[in-house]
C-alpha cells in the first residue's frame, strides 16, 4: 500500500441516509460561502466540533494492495494536526508519526529490528496540509482558507457542489459536497505516488453515522474512477476526546539489541564480560 495513501483511504456502503426537510433549492442559487455554512450545520455545528481536542477510530482496511487483505488499525488525533497511525498485519505493526512539524515512520524488518526513517520532504508537506479532526471546510476562515464554487457535478447519481479549496500553504484541492445532505461525498488531495509523481488521490467519504452528535463517516474509500481495485478503510469504533499524552506523538525509541551476559562456570562474579 502507497504510504502517501494510507491517511485516505475510505469504503463504499449505501446512500447518505440524512436529508433535509422541503425542496433543496437548485445547486446553482448558492453561495460557497452558504454551503459550507450548510456543510457545517449538516456534521454536527461549528460550536460541536470545536469541542473536539481528540479523536481515535478504531477499525480495519480492505486492501488488495496490503500484505493481507485485511489489516487492523488504530488512527488517533490530536489538535492542532498530530496524528499517530498504527496497522497491525501478520503480528507485525507499521506506525506512521506526525506531531505538527516532523513526521517518523516505524516499519517491522526480517532482522526483527524495527527500520525508523524520517517523513520524506513530500510526505511533510502532504501531513502538514492534512484535514485535520474537523476536515477542511469547518471554520475554514480562522485556518487561512479559501473556498470558492467551482460548479456542479453528478456523482454516483446525486447531484452535487465541487468546491474549490485554497489552504493557507498554496495546495488547492476540490470537495465534493452532496447538493441534499450537504455533507461530504467526495475529497481530492495531491500525492507523491512510489514513482515519485504527483498524483490526485480520490476519497469518497460513505455511510455516516451520529456520533455524540456529529456526523462521521464510517466507511472511506480510495481509488474509484482511477482503478480497478479500491482501498477500504471501514471505522468500527469512534472515541471523542479520549485522553491522549503528547508523547505517543513524539518519536518513537528504536530498541536496541542487548548485549548477551556470558558467565564462565568457574568465574567469580567480578570476572564477567559482556560481549
Amino acid at each position: 500500500m502507497k504510504p502517501s495513501a494510507v491517511l485516505v483511504l475510505a469504503a463504499c456502503l449505501v446512500n447518505p441516509i440524512f436529508s433535509y426537510a422541503g425542496d433543496t433549492p437548485p445547486a446553482q442559487a448558492l453561495t460557497a460561502a452558504e454551503i459550507v455554512e450548510k456543510n457545517v450545520a449538516a456534521r454536527g455545528g461549528l460550536e460541536a466540533w470545536q469541542k473536539i481536542q481528540t479523536m481515535v477510530w478504531v477499525g480495519h482496511i480492505e486492501s488488495a494492495h496490503a500484505p493481507a487483505p485485511n489489516m487492523e488499525f488504530a488512527l488517533e488525533m490530536k489538535r492542532p494536526n498530530m496524528t499517530r497511525f498504527e496497522i497491525k498485519v501478520q503480528n507485525q505493526k507499521s506506525v506512521r508519526i506526525f506531531d505538527g512539524s516532523h513526521g517518523w515512520k516505524l516499519r517491522p524488518t526480517s532482522s526483527g529490528k524495527p527500520d525508523l526513517q524520517q517523513y520524506t520532504t513530500e510526505e511533510l508537506n502532504y501531513a502538514r496540509n492534512g484535514p485535520g479532526i474537523d476536515g477542511p471546510l469547518m471554520d475554514y476562515q480562522a485556518k487561512g482558507t479559501d473556498v470558492t464554487l467551482d460548479g456542479v457535478d453528478d456523482i454516483e447519481g446525486h447531484q452535487t457542489y465541487r468546491l474549490n479549496i485554497k489552504l493557507s500553504s498554496g495546495v488547492s484541492h476540490h470537495v465534493w459536497i452532496d447538493a441534499q445532505t450537504f455533507l461530504d461525498v467526495k475529497y481530492d488531495r495531491e500525492a507523491i505516488n512510489t514513482s515519485g509523481q504527483s498524483v490526485m488521490v480520490p476519497v469518497f467519504y460513505r455511510n455516516y453515522q451520529a456520533i455524540e452528535g456529529l456526523q462521521v463517516p464510517l466507511m472511506i474509500e480510495t481509488g474509484t474512477g482511477t482503478a480497478q481495485v479500491t482501498d477500504k478503510m471501514a471505522i468500527d469504533k469512534v472515541l471523542i476526546n479520549p485522553q491522549l499524552d503528547n508523547q505517543i506523538f513524539a518519536k518513537p525509541d528504536v530498541p536496541q539489541r542487548r548485549n548477551v551476559v556470558t558467565v564462565n562456570a568457574t568465574a567469580t562474579p567480578s570476572s564477567r564480560e559482556l560481549k
